[in-house]
């Protein structure tokens, strides 16, 4: 068996509000993974990309990866049972037959393209069954002849078998004719056994149907009438009995579904927490699956989540759980690269883990590339130096190593570009601030950190133009308690980062803001309500080590 197609997706993803680094180093290691181990690992994102990622994705021709908001459980991890669906005409005998062979006491409905049509049970069948007393069962159901033929095992001598039974009733005519005169009426579908006299009379009087039990010999006197007078003339093996009791068994599987709309049914990306609540409250024992345009999937029972497969995911760029995607707490992670602090994350089990104090994820990722032998495309190179000379400020902030500016030299001669000729592309990308709305501006690059019970956010953008810094600040200024209500934290700050004078000018908003800022870096508001701080243009090295020292000490 081909272990590609049967091997459980790995997701690659970075954290909330993704930036370059982010999302490079997911392209870039999940290639690695699918290298070096497999082809099932694939690249994710945990938010939207901003305008300096969507540049380089698209300035050295990769896909966006796909966006994942929620990594919680959900039905498509169950193991899901691939009942086969049947038509709505099914007859009814063929649907207990069905259920018998796959052992399930459900069976779903569909149309000719696989939508959902409904559900019966084994139930719905036995309370059909034993409510048998209704003569006019076929032309309620609108039968089709062709049910009536494949249930009776039946051949057809004389007629038509591509219409319906529309009207009329069963009538059973194994004794004289004189009493079958007094039961049936014209249009009626009358079971016979070999008295030639019985199936004469009941062709005479304007039978729709003639059944002849017990595979009589049918005279060819009574075949050539019974096309004379447009009467359907079916002969079964079963005797008399046996075609009462199984006649009824024609009659459409619709006739006795419980429609898709009043069905309790989950779509695959419905949250396995909702499938428990639902299945705790009702007695049904399978639920049908569809998509959200309606097309049937499978079935699933309390039985299959115990089989439930969670999700795999190798974090990068992030350790800490508040920057992790939701429903990380029930998913599995395998691995974690990152050149961050050591944050608060805990998993379940080991994990394999590698922390280097570089100033770009894709600068370790790019050491694994080498320690593996693996050789690096110009794409995926020209997508890891872009991550380094963002995450570096091109080698002006202080997370910068000769780590890191080594890697991008190599990246660069393998992408054949110029490292400052691409930084300077990148950040005016990145700055560009027509048309964009505030909450765009200010979450591009956001992250949330905890000191015991306080949570503080803070938001970053680096500029080349001193113009579009003191733009963007006045768009932002009034953005910031929309902000801090928004992401329920306690304090929030922003960073303006100017990448030529390596300064920042920082917005803050929140209860005991402006005292923690200003005893951390030992600086004043400024006449504009913000704080400038010479020399500090990285969040991680800098900005948040002094907040949370100060943190410490208040």
């Amino acid at each position: 068996m081909d272990q590609t197609n049967t091997k459980r997706k790995i997701m690659v993803i970075g954290h909330r509000n993704p930036d370059t680094d982010s999302i490079c180093s997911a392209i870039a290691y999940s290639n690695l993974k699918n290298k070096t181990v497999g082809p099932w690992h694939e690249a994710c994102r945990a938010g939207e990309i901003n305008q300096e990622t969507a540049f380089v994705l698209k300035r050295f021709g990769a896909k966006t990866p796909r966006r994942c908001l929620n990594v919680s459980a959900q039905v498509q991890d169950i193991d899901i049972r691939p009942v086969p669906g049947i038509l709505g005409n099914t007859t009814m005998r063929r649907a207990w037959e069905t259920m018998r062979d796959t052992q399930a006491n459900s069976q779903p409905i569909v149309d000719e393209k696989g939508m959902l049509q409904g559900l019966i049970t084994l139930g719905d069948l036995a309370v059909a069954n034993m409510d048998s007393l209704d003569t006019h069962a076929l032309s309620n159901a609108r039968t089709p002849i062709k049910n009536v033929v494949e249930v009776l095992g039946g051949t057809v001598l004389a007629g038509d078998d591509s219409g319906y039974f529309e009207s009329g009733k069963i009538v059973i005519g194994a004794s004289s004719p004189d009493v079958l005169e007094n039961t049936m009426e014209a249009g009626d579908i009358v079971l016979v056994a070999n008295r030639y006299e019985t199936q004469l009379c009941a062709i005479e009087m304007g039978a729709a149907c003639v059944v002849v039990c017990m595979e009589s010999t049918v005279a060819k006197t009574i075949v050539k009438l019974a096309n004379e007078r447009g009467c359907l003339l079916i002969s079964s093996p079963y005797d008399t009995y046996a075609v009462s009791c199984l006649i009824k068994q024609s009659v459409p599987v619709s006739t006795h579904m419980t429609p898709r709309e009043k069905l309790r049914t989950f779509l695959p990306s419905t949250p396995v927490d909702e499938v428990k609540k639902v299945m705790s409250k009702v007695r049904d024992n399978y639920f049908p699956v569809h998509t959200n345009s309606g097309k049937y999937l499978g079935l699933i029972s309390r039985r299959n989540l115990l089989n439930l497969q969670r999700k795999q995911l190798i974090l990068v760029d992030h350790n800490e759980k508040t920057q992790c995607v939701d429903g990380w707490e029930e998913a599995d992670i395998l691995e974690v690269v990152d050149h961050h602090r050591l944050g608060s994350l805990e998993t379940s089990q080991p994990v394999f883990f590698r922390n280097q104090p570089v100033g770009c994820t894709c600068t370790i990722v790019y050491q694994m590339y080498q320690e593996q032998g693996v050789e690096i495309e110009p794409h995926i190179a020209g997508l890891m130096l872009s991550a380094i000379l963002s995450d570096t400020l091109c080698f002006r902030s202080p997370t910068c190593t000769p780590v890191d500016e080594a890697a991008a030299r190599a990246l660069a001669k393998i992408a054949g570009v110029e490292p400052e000729e691409l930084a300077n592309e990148i950040f005016e990308a990145g700055e560009n601030l027509e048309g964009r709305a505030a909450e765009d501006v200010f979450f591009q690059d956001f992250k949330i950190f905890t000191h015991g019970d306080i949570r503080f956010g803070v938001g970053q953008g680096s500029y080349m133009s001193e113009k579009n810094r003191q733009r963007a600040a006045e768009l932002l200024r009034p953005y910031l308690p929309e902000a801090l209500k928004r992401e329920g934290v306690q304090m929030i700050f922003f960073m303006l980062t100017s990448v030529k004078d390596q300064s920042s000018k920082v917005l803050f908003c929140g209860e005991g803001a402006e005292q923690l800022i200003g005893t951390a870096f030992r600086c004043e508001r400024d006449t504009d309500g913000s704080v400038v701080l010479p020399g500090v243009v990285s969040r991680k090295k800098q900005m948040i080590p002094a907040m949370l020292d100060t943190l410490a000490q208040m």
